[in-house]
C-alpha cells in the first residue's frame, strides 16, 4: 500500500423513478433496488432528493411522517445494519411539531443510528415551481463525521448557493453531497454547478437525482454523478436508467493536492465593490 492510499471508502448513490404520491410502493422499490445492487463492503449509501413522494409538491402534505415513528427512518435504519453501511437518505416530507413540513435528509450511520438530520435551507419555487408554498426553510448546514469523513449535505436547489459550500470546506469537508429532483429542462446547471462545486472546494462531490416521468409535462434528467476533487468524473449513470453507481474514493490523494495547490489561502477577507 502507497504513502496515499490509506484513508479510502467505497461509495454508492441510488437513481430511481419514483411513483409520484405512492410513498410505501417507492420505500419497496427502494429497498429492493438496493438490496439487489449494494456490493457487501459499501462504506456509504446516498439516496435522492423527495425519492419517497417523487416531485410533486401537491402530495407533500399527505407523504409526510413525523421523524419519531417514519417508515422511511426505520426502513433506511434496518438497511443501514443489514449491510453495515452508512446511509445519507435522500430526502422525505418531515412533519414536526409545530406542524411546518421540511423537505429533510435523515443521516444513519452502520448501527442504524439516526445520525444527523440536514433541511433543505433553500426552496425553489419558480416556474411554476410551489415548494415555499409548503416546505419551510431548514435553519443551519449539517456537515456529519462518519468512518473518519467529514460530509456537508444540501439538497438540489442548494447547489445554485455557492456559500453553503464554501462553508463546508472552511469547516473542513472531505466530500460534498448534493441530492436532488432534477428536471430534464435544465442540463447545463445540473452539469456545470454540480462540477463547479468539486472544482473551486477541491472536494469529492456526489450529485444524484431521481430520474423518470414527474408529470405529463416534465421528466427527471436522470444523470447522476460523482465527481473527484479536480472534476473528473468518476462514476455516472446516464439518462433515465434506476440503479445504483459505485466507485472508491481515497481522500489522502485529495488531501495531497490540496497541499499543493493552496488555491483557497487566495480567498480575501471581504470583497468591496468600487462602484465607478
Amino acid at each position: 500500500m502507497g504513502q496515499f492510499e490509506t484513508k479510502k471508502i467505497k461509495i454508492s448513490a441510488l437513481q430511481m423513478s419514483s411513483i409520484t404520491g405512492e410513498p410505501d410502493k417507492n420505500r419497496v422499490k427502494a429497498e429492493h433496488l438496493i438490496l439487489s445492487e449494494l456490493e457487501d463492503d459499501t462504506d456509504f449509501l446516498v439516496l435522492p432528493e423527495v425519492w419517497t413522494v417523487g416531485w410533486s409538491c401537491e402530495d407533500f402534505p399527505s407523504s409526510a411522517e413525523n421523524i419519531s415513528d417514519s417508515k422511511t427512518v426505520k426502513l433506511l435504519s434496518d438497511i443501514a445494519r443489514k449491510k453495515n453501511v452508512n446511509i445519507f437518505g435522500g430526502s422525505f416530507i418531515e412533519k414536526r411539531e409545530n406542524g411546518k413540513l421540511y423537505n429533510t435528509c435523515p443521516i444513519i450511520d452502520k448501527s442504524g443510528k439516526l445520525k444527523a438530520t440536514y433541511s433543505k435551507m433553500h426552496l425553489y419555487s419558480y416556474c411554476g415551481c410551489k415548494e415555499g408554498s409548503y416546505i419551510t426553510e431548514g435553519e443551519n448546514p449539517v456537515m456529519v463525521e462518519l468512518d473518519g469523513i467529514k460530509t456537508g449535505v444540501t439538497i438540489c436547489y442548494d447547489i445554485r448557493f455557492p456559500e453553503i459550500y464554501r462553508a463546508y470546506r472552511a469547516s473542513g469537508v472531505d466530500l460534498l453531497i448534493n441530492m436532488a429532483a432534477w428536471g430534464v429542462k435544465k442540463p447545463i446547471p445540473w452539469e456545470t454547478l454540480t462540477r463547479a462545486r468539486a472544482i473551486e472546494n477541491q472536494a469529492y462531490m456526489v450529485a444524484v437525482t431521481q430520474s423518470g416521468k414527474i408529470n405529463d409535462n416534465e421528466w427527471n434528467i436522470g444523470h447522476s454523478r460523482i465527481f473527484d476533487y479536480v472534476g473528473e468524473t468518476l462514476t455516472e449513470i446516464k439518462d433515465q436508467k434506476e440503479g445504483l453507481m459505485t466507485c472508491e474514493i481515497n481522500f489522502d490523494k485529495m488531501y495531497e493536492y490540496r497541499n499543493s495547490c493552496t488555491i483557497l489561502k487566495d480567498i480575501k477577507d471581504k470583497y468591496e465593490v468600487n462602484v465607478k
